[in-house]
């Protein structure tokens, strides 16, 4: 008999996962949402008209407000809510859980002020000790009309990565494994800000030279924050590194990119966030990232870029100007 799997997170990533359970099995899947409105257009419609538009979901996927229910329903728990809320919920499910759960994350985000990433919030948050992190080019509408993905499962037990594969993996969603969870952490957090860059280059035409050179030097700055941090340079070559990099800097679909784009086209940073209806999880990640370079002497121009758009009310052009102003050094400098 197939495992029990639940999804705590009810945004787009996290009703495609218990989607995709769902499909993959015959068992009912619970979903926790934090909203009683949410759940019944969930249960009685088959829908997330707010983050899944159009999208029809299997009858056995059932969302629930109840949190304690969906813990103890299953032993592996896919948690997938926006980073800054992640602590609140990790304590709430703290409560009930115990060490026989297994906790695998999707949420891409770096803490303010602590600079913890989330499996770390997870470990101090809760008894459980089997954590892992799910991070790749991922985008939600793709994998709902069951076009061709991958993903990694990171994780310092093998049992989480076995586990997620036989509950995720199937003929249109490849799931791969690794033990470098600082990695793809960082990885899966970093290619947002990136992206918010990525997106600007789009709103202001640029051509596929200056993508390419922001992409490139993107993927050098992660590694050289990911390094820091403790991870294996060998992971950003992969799934939770250029991968992820790629499908968010690229595609319409991505939150950050469409930030990115509309701050290229003139908007302000206030309007668009006023206009939003979901997280783009770059906003806060840059914010974090900065001030975690700062505290620790690490050089990352595009970090610098993006936030002093962001948070200093620095124009475009002026951005950009200071990025072409770095001076060229070797291209791999420590």
């Amino acid at each position: 008999m197939a495992e029990s799997v639940a999804v705590v997170g009810a945004g787009s990533w996290g009703t495609t996962l218990a989607k995709i359970l769902a499909e993959n099995t015959n068992q009912q899947v619970l979903i926790w949402a934090r909203r009683k409105e949410l759940c019944q257009q969930i249960n009685e419609d088959h829908e997330s008209p707010r983050y899944l538009e159009g999208v029809e979901l299997p009858k056995n996927l059932e969302a629930t407000d109840d949190l304690q229910r969906v813990c103890e329903s299953a032993l592996l728990l896919l948690v997938v809510v926006p980073s800054h809320g992640l602590r609140e919920i990790a304590f709430e499910m703290g409560n009930h859980l115990t060490g026989e759960h297994a906790l695998v994350h999707g949420s891409k985000g770096i803490e303010q002020g602590t600079f913890k990433r989330m499996s770390q919030i997870l470990r101090e948050e809760t008894c459980v000790r089997k954590i892992g992190v799910l991070s790749g080019p991922n985008l939600a509408r793709e994998l709902c009309a069951r076009q061709p993905a991958g993903t990694l499962v990171a994780s310092g037990y093998a049992e989480v990565y076995e586990r997620c594969h036989a509950a995720l993996h199937n003929d249109y969603f490849r799931v791969y494994g690794g033990n470098d969870v600082v990695g793809a952490e960082v990885g899966g957090a970093f290619k947002n800000i990136v992206a918010l860059a990525a997106g600007v280059a789009g709103g202001l035409e640029l051509g596929e030279n200056s993508k390419a050179l922001l992409l490139t030097r993107g993927l050098n700055e992660m590694a050289r924050l990911g390094t820091v941090m403790g991870a294996k340079m060998l992971t950003f070559g992969g799934m939770a590194g250029l991968g992820d990099l790629v499908a968010t800097c690229s595609s319409p679909l991505s939150r950050n990119h469409r930030v990115g784009r509309r701050l290229g086209e003139g908007k302000t940073i206030e309007e668009i966030l006023s206009e939003m209806k979901m997280v783009a999880e770059g906003v806060k990640t840059t914010k974090a990232v900065y001030n975690f370079s700062r505290a620790n002497g690490l050089e990352l121009p595009i970090v610098d870029a993006v936030y002093q758009l962001l948070y200093e009310g620095a124009s475009v052009k002026s951005a950009i100007r200071g990025l072409m102003a770095v001076p060229a050094r070797a291209e791999f400098s420590p």
